[in-house]
């Protein structure tokens, strides 16, 4: 095209007479010196992400989500560890009773109005949405042992999910978007974020105990994580990984009324325990970074009244919602996790978290 000395003082004219046609000219100009993003680009993540309505938030902490190979997607209808040939539904119903819906999740019906609802119930959360909907966090032991066997129970023997599973070596696996109206709760679920932490639970005296099984007691003093053979190492994701109780002798506690024994989680477990309840109670404005006490200001080691309960929001156990549950057991560090969740989100963790942190195998970003 043929560019005239016309057109240039045309040109120059309007650069020196009109602000805004020059404004948009280096607006154009400057957009076009950035490089566009190519078709078939990969935005790859750094690992370390949770996803919320879609999007996703840092936590620093090591995530695998249910769309990463080795993750767990709750998502999907077949069974995940039977034989892929007797996987679908048909087949996994006829062989499990127990199973008696293809989806272990739901919709978030909670403080939504009619319209809301239809506006969400094809997935279609955004998150100021969810924000309203989602204040409780609810901390489970799994009773299983290690995040492979807990999903293999809930998801392929129950009708029961969980937004996340914490494994023994800190890697914290996520299964479904945080939109979904999990089962792990009862009458919390549509308000709540689920997690379960791979413990083999607390027990009393009248009951038989897989503890021993489970834990070694060193000459040292200290005690070794020993997951059984019939698991095959239990799929946990850190190689040769080999883990020890934050405290090396059992933890004996009053939980609904009944003194129970527990081994404590893992370091590992606590700190990636701690990254997650800071960064949910960051995206949930509602959901206030503390756990339940009474009027002395110390923990309250059962079932919540009805009224307190519907009106709680914040970091809570399983026993706070049901006479029946002990989760997370008496040897659960309350106020590590929640102590150092509230330091993390006004500047960093203390020195007793930074110096357990050191110490065993540690899941890397």
């Amino acid at each position: 095209m043929m560019f005239s000395l016309r057109s240039a003082t045309n040109f120059q004219f309007l650069l020196r007479h009109t602000p805004l046609f020059a404004l948009a000219l280096s607006l154009a100009l400057s957009a076009g010196c950035r490089t566009a993003p190519r078709p078939g680009a990969a935005a790859p993540r750094t690992g370390d992400e949770i996803m919320v309505a879609g999007q996703l938030f840092h936590i620093g902490t090591r995530v695998v989500l249910w769309t990463e190979p080795g993750g767990y997607d709750a998502y999907r209808v077949e069974r995940r560890f039977s034989p892929i040939e007797k996987a679908d539904w048909k087949t996994s119903h006829e062989e499990v009773k127990d199973l008696s819906s293809p989806n272990r999740y739901n919709i978030r019906k909670s403080s939504l109005t009619p319209e809301q609802l239809e506006e969400v119930r094809g997935g279609g959360w955004d998150l100021p949405m969810l924000q309203q909907v989602v204040d409780q966090f609810v901390i489970h032991f799994d009773v299983a042992g290690t995040s492979r066997q807990c999903f293999k129970v809930l998801h392929d023997f129950r009708d029961l999910s969980v937004h996340f599973m914490l494994d023994v070596d800190g890697t914290l696996y996520q299964t479904l978007d945080l939109k979904e109206r999990a089962s792990h709760a009862t009458i919390s679920n549509s308000r709540s974020v689920g997690i379960e932490i791979a413990n083999m639970g607390a027990y009393g005296s009248e009951e038989k105990s897989p503890l021993a099984d489970w834990y070694k007691h060193e000459g040292n003093g200290q005690t070794t994580l020993t997951i059984p053979e019939k698991l095959q190492g239990g799929g946990v994701r850190t190689k040769n990984f080999v883990g020890h109780p934050a405290k090396p002798t059992p933890v004996k506690g009053i939980i609904q009324g009944r003194e129970l024994i527990q081994y404590d989680y893992t370091p590992q477990q606590y700190e990636a325990l701690t990254k997650l309840t800071a960064a949910l109670c960051k995206i949930f404005p509602k959901m206030t970074c503390d756990y339940p006490k009474d009027a002395s200001g110390k923990l309250i080691p059962h079932k919540l009244p009805d009224d307190e309960l519907h009106n709680y929001h914040g970091v809570m156990g399983h026993y706070h919602i049901q006479t029946n549950k002990v989760d997370p057991g008496p040897a659960f560090q309350w106020d590590r996790v929640i102590g150092n969740a509230q330091k993390l989100m006004t500047g960093g963790f203390t020195p007793a978290v930074e110096e357990t942190s050191k110490g065993g195998a540690r899941s890397k970003l």
